[in-house]
């Protein structure tokens, strides 16, 4: 016998069923994976009277006996949990306004003999439409009770509770129904008799909000241009609102980890090679991680406020013609557009395709969208070496992301992985308010795990790459110099095989930062910062910052935000927060981007001009996706699938930055430039080539993204 009864939830997708789970158990969850793959398992707790209940967020589904064949993943989850019975009651969250509907699982569920209680979310939608539901007689139809709810507000929660005590206190079975094994034209008639009988509707079909703002909104002329403003809009909030607190987090931080750690170290008479390690590396990868939340935080925020007003399904039909235009599935809009937030959501959003092969070119394209983590290097390049035009080249960035991921699906669809021509089906919930306790659970779900998941790698490396450029190759530690370090001795190695894409020798630090940001593109700019600074430091005794030094730092810290805020109006233009005109001011520039004034110094000096520059940042965008959205491919697929992506897009990044800079500097030495630009697409051609052919010998193997036996 179990400890604790298990109660799962199930319904139709956008019934608010994650709502009615957030209700139930608050901030007593835990998000972990079903066995096998990615996709995400809720549960959590709640105390119900005396007794503490398990309940589990199913994904959403329509039917139980939909083809396998022609559903995604998630859904296939859902099937298989709910044949094997692993749980003591079902929760059916219903849509109130969708009556009809949402009763074809309900039956289904009542004829294969399940325990339920059914919640008739969202009446406030119904209401407003003018439905009227008499729960009593739709109660008295299932022969199961039936629960009212508008879940946003927390209406209808406490009546479930009780319920739910009052079935656990004596459980009964369904009774008073007939749902058992019926054709499907049977089911739905039974549906319209019940549906006639509990449910009473006058529509006044032009009144209707709802429509009128799908007229403006799916407008064949004006969609795609709105949509552009909302995604204009989401980088705008994200960097200019975010970029207001970055300072705060950054300080405080730094005061915290960084400078209290060096001065608690000191006073015990710490060696300056461990202050060094553990104030700089542990102390400053926690700081880099600080600086991060407000930005990330921000742009969950948004995500979170577009998902939960109905508009991010809308927007998937917007694009959904582009896509199908190109012969690419539709579908694979949402991982994509996920991407530009972080690469590992929108590796495992594939899962909402309906066919294997949709879901593996959907995981190949997905590492090219642009996520956050490189944006931060963008804004540091376009400080130094684009003063005038930043947020053009920034820009500029973005399309060729999104245009590689487009030209890698056109390519294996043709030549590797063959899509089924499926129709894009997607229902268009109703438009919501969001409601701020909804918003605030969804952005910090999201925030928590990829802070987690960032924050491990980003201290490891930081921490890495401290311990490797304080350690010499005598293997003696030193606490300023590197010149002779272990990572200076590496990156100097390899940088020679960057030289035609404009990193020379003597730009080793740019070579490191390549390699850092495989395990988080977040630690480029640490490690850029880190390295550059250290290169003008000579051999010295470490001081430690004094208290004073850590007060000031906390003040100055505090009193960012309001000035930050107060200058927010003149970044309404400036959506990407680079501030184009003020980078003509060094120090300004340094202080802005949270790096020291030697760095973009070295910067300027050691990278060959603009091009190099932006040849380095192509390089950044297009080249080897890191760790974790690696282990994520691995995980929605196999080994063979992320080496396959890991080689496409590193050898991809560094042809097309080779040919970018040789095109460039094309007139200083056209011959030397032409050798290398057809090298390079001979290069490009014959790599592809073999991973189109290695994956044929692959792609028709069995169970390739796996089904999962729950």
């Amino acid at each position: 016998m179990r400890k604790m009864p298990k109660i799962s939830l199930v319904g139709n997708p956008n019934s608010g069923k994650t709502t009615v789970f957030n209700a139930l158990t608050g901030a007593h969850q835990k998000v972990g994976n079903w066995p096998g793959v990615t996709v995400e398992q809720k549960s959590g707790q709640a105390r119900i009277d005396d007794r503490v209940f398990e309940f589990i967020d199913l994904p959403g589904l329509y039917d139980l006996n939909e083809p396998e064949g022609d559903t995604g993943l998630d859904t296939q989850i859902t099937r298989k949990y709910l044949e094997q019975r692993n749980h003591d009651l079902l929760i059916n969250v219903i849509d109130a306004s969708c009556l009809a509907r949402s009763l074809f699982l309900t039956t289904q569920l009542l004829a294969n003999g399940h325990s339920v209680i059914v919640v008739l979310n969202m009446v406030d939608v119904a209401t407003s439409q003018n439905i009227n539901i008499d729960c009593t007689a739709l109660s008295d139809a299932l022969g199961c009770p039936v629960v009212p709810a508008n879940a946003s507000k927390g209406q209808g929660i406490s009546a479930l509770k009780e319920v739910v005590s009052l079935y656990w206190a004596s459980p009964a079975g369904t009774a008073g129904n007939d749902f058992t094994q019926v054709t499907a034209s049977d089911r739905y008639q039974q549906i319209d008799n019940i549906v006639q009988a509990c449910c009473h509707q006058h529509l006044n079909d032009d009144s209707r909000p709802a429509w009128q703002l799908d007229q403006l909104l799916l407008n064949r002329w004006l969609a795609f241009p709105i949509f552009l403003g909302v995604m204009y809009s989401l980088f705008l909030f994200t960097i200019n609102i975010g970029g207001a607190f970055i300072e705060l987090f950054d300080g405080i931080a730094k005061a915290l980890f960084v400078d209290s750690t060096a001065l608690l170290l000191s006073a015990v008479n710490s060696p300056d090679w461990l202050i060094v390690l553990i104030s700089n590396g542990v102390g400053g990868g926690i700081q880099l991680v600080a600086s991060f939340i407000p930005t990330i935080a921000c742009l969950f925020l948004f995500l979170s406020f577009l998902e939960d007003s109905g508009y991010m399904a809308r927007a998937a039909f917007i694009i959904d013609r582009l896509m199908v235009s190109m012969g690419l599935p539709g579908k694979a809009f949402v991982p994509l557009i996920v991407g530009f937030g972080c690469n590992v959501p929108a590796v495992m959003a594939s899962r909402t395709l309906d066919h294997q092969n949709d879901r593996l070119l959907s995981i190949m394209m997905a590492p090219f969208m642009s996520c956050g983590a490189r944006l931060t290097v963008y804004v540091l390049f376009a400080a130094v070496f684009f003063p005038e035009n930043g947020q053009n080249i920034v820009f500029a960035l973005y399309l060729s992301g999104i245009g590689l991921a487009l030209l890698t699906g056109l390519i294996l669809k043709k030549f590797l992985i063959k899509t089924h021509s499926t129709p894009f089906i997607l229902e268009l919930p109703n438009y919501h308010l969001p409601t701020a306790r909804g918003i605030y659970l969804h952005t910090w779900q999201r925030l928590k795990g990829f802070m987690l998941r960032a924050g491990k790698a980003i201290v490891i490396v930081a921490f890495l790459m401290n311990l490797l450029s304080s350690m010499g190759t005598d293997g003696r530690f030193y606490s300023n110099q590197n010149n002779h370090s272990i990572l200076s001795t590496i990156g100097k190695q390899i940088t020679p095989i960057l030289k035609p894409m404009g990193v020379d020798e003597n730009n080793w630090p740019a070579t490191v930062g390549l390699f850092t940001g495989l395990f988080a593109k977040e630690v480029v700019v640490g490690t850029l910062d880190s390295l550059y600074t250290r290169l003008d430091q000579t051999q010295s005794h470490r001081q430690p910052p004094d208290p004073a030094h850590i007060t000031n730092t906390l003040r100055e810290a505090m009193g960012s935000v309001p000035k930050n805020l107060w200058n927010l109006s003149a970044q309404i233009a400036d959506p990407l927060g680079i501030q184009v005109n003020e980078f003509t001011n060094k120090d300004i520039a340094a202080k802005e981007q949270g790096v020291t004034l030697t760095t973009l110094t070295k910067m300027s000096t050691l990278f060959n001009g603009a091009a190099g520059a932006f040849s380095y940042l192509l390089f950044v965008l297009l080249y080897s996706p890191c760790v974790a959205t690696l282990g994520a491919v691995i995980k929605e697929t196999n080994r063979f699938w992320a080496g396959f992506i890991m080689s496409w897009a590193t050898v991809s990044a560094y042809c097309i930055a080779v040919i970018f800079y040789q095109s460039a500097n094309f007139n200083t030495n056209p011959i030397t430039s032409l050798q290398w630009i057809v090298a390079m697409l001979a290069l490009l051609m014959s790599n592809h080539t073999l991973l189109i052919h290695l994956g044929r010998r692959v792609i028709h193997r069995p169970q390739l993204i796996p089904v999962i036996n729950c």
